[in-house]
This record gives C-alpha cells, structure tokens and sequence, in this order.
C-alpha cells in the first residue's frame, strides 16, 4: 500500500485547479482519473457542444486562456486540449486509467483502493464533478416499446437518431440546443417545459456572462441563511456558446418550428401528459430574467459605465391559447425522447457514513468531514463554484481549510 498526504478524485476542472492549490503549500498528493485527463469532457457530451461561458472565462489558479479568440467559445476537443495543457504546465501527478472501487475510513485517515492498488492518506478531495450521471424520471420506465430513451450524455449527434419524431424532456441549456440541432436537420421536435432561466447571450452590446462576471453575481458568496438547496436546484440558463445567436429561447425554438409543451407529469397509455402550467412557467422566467437586467442597468448605472448600448428587453415568451396537453407516443410517430432533465454526482465507491436522508452528499461549503472535501459542486461556496471560473477560488479555500486541519492533527 502506498501512502500519501492527499488523495484527489477526477482529473477535471477541479481536480486540476486543487492539485495547483496543494502543489503551491508542499502537500504531497496524487491525482486519480479513471479515464484520460478532462474525460467526461470528451466522452461524455454531444459533438457540436460548446462551452457556455466566453474563453477569457476559462480561469483556473495560475493558469488562464491566452489564444486569439477570448470572445469565442470552447469545443469539447479544445476544452480538453486547455485542461491537458493545465495540468502540463502545473505538473500535476495525474495517475490516468484508474478506477476508485472504494474510500473507506482507516485510522485517522482513509483508505482508497483502486484499480492499481490501494492507497493510505490523511485527505481526499472528491473532485468527480456534479454531471456523472444524468438523472431520468422515474415515469421513463413507462415508455412505450419502439421509442429509444437517451439523455444528453448518451447523445453524440443527430445521426444516432432514427427517423422520425423526437421528444425532448427538458428546457435548460442541454435541452434547448438538442432540440435547436435535431429541428434543423429535419426532426419533428416537441419540447416539453418546466421551470426555465431564459436569458439573451448579449445584452446591451456585451455578452451575458460579462455583466454576471462584472456586476459581481457570480463572485456572490452563499450564506448560510441562503436556501442554499433552492440555489442549487437551479436550472442553467438557456444559452448556447455562440456569440451570433441572440438567444436560444422558447420563442427561438418556436420560429423555427418546435413545439413548445409543458412539464412533462406522466406516461399513460402510450400517451405522454404534460402540466397545463406552461404559460405560469414562462411568465416567470420573464420575470425573473427582467429584474436580471434591471439590476445589471442599475449597476451599470452606478459605475458610470461608458460604450453600452440602449437598455432593451426581450419580447415576453410566446404561448398559445390552447396548450398540448397530451402527446401519443406509441403509434411511430415518436421515435426518441431525450431526457434532458439535469445531472447528478456519483459517489457509489464512497463507503463513508456521509450521505442524507435523500441520498446526497452532505457537505458545508465543501467540508464533507475531517479531512474529506468535495469541489465543483453547484453553488459550493459561490455562484459560479460549477463553472471552470469558479472552481479555483473554492479550490484555494479548501486548500487552506486542509493545511489548517492538518496543523490542528498534528497539535
């Protein structure tokens, strides 16, 4: 068995970002990835996805974009390319190909066994991310024989796909480019939507993401009197890393011929059902999108900003009088519904007493227990903790929190 200080789980963003934080204060640790450097990125999303954040967004400790298109938006082959080139530059000691089969508690520290021998540390990092596993609704089980079930992680492009009909479950950023895709290439495509953030990608001639990054709402760290849950069950905005689209939205996805449901409640004799609160959905999306840009032009406001454009705002959602409220799938028309209805993490190798009453990791800020930690988690200590921008001031937080707690072992 081989013994080491820290132990750090996934070779992604963050896994990245806290070998820098640990290598920068001399703690002795090891990176384990089970497949490749950046592997989710490159295996697990559809090919003409892009990030959603602008490349000067892509930050990490140490480390940031430095090629000749900051306003453009990153391929998963690119993504990749910038993380393996991270973790070059960091020198970070990635064993690659490795699987963690369990973490169990030993002594004062724990165990990690993997597929290439175990391991004996003070601390791990679970740095797997909150996208592992896509999370599919229970009333999926109730699909009709013949329609092929996939969700965003098994979806490559629209050449998997048979002829025909196609139902996408979900209306955030994966949902609405899936269905953008599949529509333009010839796929009827009925999308069934519940609550949603709609958002331009630019506004008042700059990108979304540079009033979040700007105004400060994204750097806004949680407070414990914060509905931290509610923070973390929020949607991610409909966006697409294209910087010609004014918005992916319902009323962009309705022009081009989509047809706009509500949340999707139930399969019943080969018929799906869909809430009639589609039009409450929108209206609130609206609104809350609204009282965004009413605080980014009060902000803008108050720093005397010069150079931007007229304050605008978006023609309210479109619904029609008479909502779809049912949708047969069991006669061919339908071919395919792709649940694009979220992401979870996937801890199933993690044999510690750490879970709650619902099955998730419980953690405060990213303090799981003494000496465990997880990072990259939505809303982990900040609002951008999921996002590559974010995950390096988390990542320098819990870093400190682990040299501290080592100190006080050791007293």
């Amino acid at each position: 068995m081989r013994h080491i200080s820290t132990v750090i789980i996934g070779a992604g963003q963050a896994g990245l970002a806290m070998s820098k934080c640990l290598s920068d204060r001399s703690v002795t640790h090891v990176v384990i990835e089970r497949g490749e450097i950046a592997h989710a990125w490159i295996s697990e999303r559809w090919d003409s996805l892009r990030l959603l954040t602008p490349n000067w967004q892509s930050r990490l400790p140490g480390y940031a974009y430095s090629g000749d298109a900051p306003d453009g938006f990153m391929t998963m082959p690119q993504i990749a390319d910038y993380l393996r080139g991270y973790a070059a530059c960091c020198a970070a000691p990635v064993e690659e190909r490795t699987t963690v089969t369990s973490v169990t508690s030993q002594g004062f520290g724990y165990r990690v066994e993997t597929t290439q021998g175990a391991w004996q540390c003070d601390n791990v990092v679970l740095a797997t991310g909150a996208c592992a596993q896509a999370q599919i609704p229970q009333l999926a089980n109730n699909l009709p024989p013949g329609v092929t079930s996939m969700t965003p992680m098994s979806y490559k492009s629209p050449a998997q796909l048979d002829p025909g009909g196609v139902l996408v479950v979900g209306a955030s950023a994966s949902g609405t480019q899936i269905a953008a895709e599949l529509r333009a290439v010839g796929h009827e495509v009925t999308l069934a939507v519940g609550s949603h953030l709609r958002a331009p990608r630019s506004y008042r001639g700059r990108d979304i993401q540079w009033w979040l990054d700007r105004s400060g709402v994204l750097d806004a760290c949680l407070d414990p009197l914060d509905d931290i849950d509610r923070i973390r069950r929020l949607p991610s905005m409909q966006l697409v890393g294209d910087a010609t689209l004014a918005a992916l939205d319902l009323n962009t996805l309705r022009a081009r011929g989509v047809q706009i449901v509500g949340r999707i409640a139930g399969i019943r004799e080969g018929y799906a059902q869909f809430s009639g609160a589609l039009a409450n959905h929108c209206a609130l999306s609206d609104l809350k999108l609204n009282r965004l840009l009413e605080s980014f032009d009060a902000w803008a406001e108050s720093q005397t900003l010069s150079g931007l454009k007229p304050p605008h705002r978006l023609e309210p959602t479109e619904v029609g009088r008479d909502p779809v409220l049912r949708l047969r799938l069991d006669d061919g028309h339908i071919r395919t519904v792709i649940w694009a209805t979220g992401y979870r993490p996937d801890f199933h190798w993690l044999d510690l007493p750490v879970f709650n009453a619902k099955g998730g990791l419980d953690h405060t800020f990213g303090v799981v227990g003494p000496g465990l930690y997880v990072l990259g988690m939505p809303a982990q200590q900040r609002r951008k903790s999921a996002f590559i921008d974010g995950v390096g001031a988390d990542a320098e937080v819990l870093a400190n929190h682990l040299i501290h707690n080592r100190a006080s072992r050791v007293a």
